[in-house]
């Protein structure tokens, strides 16, 4: 059961990444964050007034802030190295963050086996692979350090969520959006913009939202259900599912690296299924 909600919790982060991709090319990145996390927070709240509702002890709450603005800081990070840099470097390097969650399940003594430790390896190369790494060629420094940052940040943010999702992954879910709602709407106030979202956007945003929503609620029953070193690598494999997406619906050309990675990681899959 974990193995499978942190596979589905992938395919839902691929696919709202790639419909946020193909929106930021007509709107600001940060306002498509905003925005969806905003719809995400008023679902969430159905949510929980339609199943537990809220309640003691709030053990969910700090992790479910903490986890919010780990992702936020890693996105903000992620799109400032994406400005600044090449995404063949960028995009490999924060991809990496996952080491972060796997390395704390090892040290807080989770015992995977080895044919599972094989394929947490292969998949994180798999994962590298399909971000298209740029072996060629000079990259600035600057940027390179800024997607390891979001990488950290990325990582940690899976960390946080497992924390919370102990107590309650829908009110975890809930503070995490919570929190970024409450950052969108400070920086609207200051800056007396709601980023100028139209209203054929809206379908959009919602569509992302959800697929961002469901992603995280499933990593997190996941996480409660499995180790976390291994629902991580699982629910990381949305660079998988968005650039499938890519080739399949814009018919973009895949670099022969990425095919390559696409093939490692369902080995490193398989081989994580079979442990």
């Amino acid at each position: 059961m974990a193995i499978l909600l942190a596979l589905l919790s992938s395919v839902m982060w691929g696919a709202s990444d790639f419909l946020g991709g193909l929106l930021s090319r007509r709107r600001p990145v940060l306002v498509i964050v905003g925005w969806s996390a905003s719809f995400g927070l008023g679902m969430a709240t159905v949510a929980v007034y339609l199943t537990e509702g809220w309640h003691g002890p709030l053990g969910w709450a700090p992790w479910g802030a903490a986890a919010g603005a780990a992702g936020a800081l890693g996105l903000i990070c992620y799109y400032a190295a994406l400005s600044t840099g090449t995404m063949g470097v960028v995009a490999p390097v924060t991809s990496l963050g996952v080491v972060v969650p796997v390395v704390i399940g090892l040290l807080s003594g989770e015992t995977p086996s080895g044919l599972v430790w094989l394929g947490i390896a292969v998949a994180i190369v798999g994962i590298v692979l399909t971000s298209g790494p740029e072996f060629t060629g000079e990259a600035s420094a600057r940027p390179v350090i800024v997607a390891a940052l979001a990488g950290l940040f990325f990582g940690v943010f899976f960390v946080f969520m497992d924390q919370g999702s102990e107590d309650s992954p829908l009110l975890t879910l809930w503070a995490m959006r919570a929190v970024v709602t409450a950052a969108f709407v400070v920086a609207a106030l200051v800056r007396r913009t709601t980023g100028g979202l139209e209203a054929r956007d809206l379908g959009w945003v919602v569509a992302i939202a959800a697929g961002d929503l469901g992603a995280n609620l499933a990593f997190g029953v996941a996480s409660t259900k499995g180790f976390v070193s291994i629902t991580s690598v699982l629910s990381s494999l949305f660079p998988v599912i968005t650039v499938l997406l890519a080739r399949l619906v814009l018919k973009e050309r895949l670099r022969v690296v990425q095919v390559t990675g696409v093939a490692v990681t369902m080995v490193g899959v398989a081989c994580i299924s079979a442990g």
